[in-house]
């Protein structure tokens, strides 16, 4: 069977290297892991829904995943919306150690300026003002 990575870790369990899509046998480590979102192209999927599973790069951990924030793209209420985006500007901001202390591994600062990028083009209020 398989279990995400933080329950392997924790439980002390046994895991095995996996040959990625560039043919290099790796363990499942928070870098191989930050490897394969850091080489997704977020940008260029419709609401950055990669699918991080046997992402090229040498060091890409085979399987992959990322949790995603889902939102509106026009807020009813751009002030609510607003503080949504605060909350998640400083999880980005702070939350790394917190993350860790999960074993869960954070984005990678190239993707968290990607996704806030995207924020302030996507997201509006009810008038269609930017709402970051």
């Amino acid at each position: 069977g398989y279990v995400e990575w933080a329950f392997a870790k924790r439980n002390k369990m046994s895991h095995t290297q996996l040959k990625n899509k560039d043919g290099v046998f790796l363990q499942p480590d928070d870098e191989n892991f930050k490897a394969a979102a850091a080489n997704a192209e977020w940008t260029k999927t419709p609401g950055f829904g990669v699918v991080l599973t046997d992402m090229s790069g040498k060091a890409a951990w085979p399987i992959t995943g990322a949790s995603y924030i889902l939102m509106h793209k026009t807020q009813a209420d751009g002030v609510k919306g607003k503080e949504v985006l605060k909350f998640f500007d400083w999880a980005y901001k702070n939350g790394d150690a917190a993350a860790a202390e999960l074993d869960y591994v954070p984005m990678p600062d190239v993707v968290t300026k990607q996704v806030q990028d995207a924020w302030k083009a996507n997201l509006k209020d009810a008038a269609g003002k930017a709402i970051w």
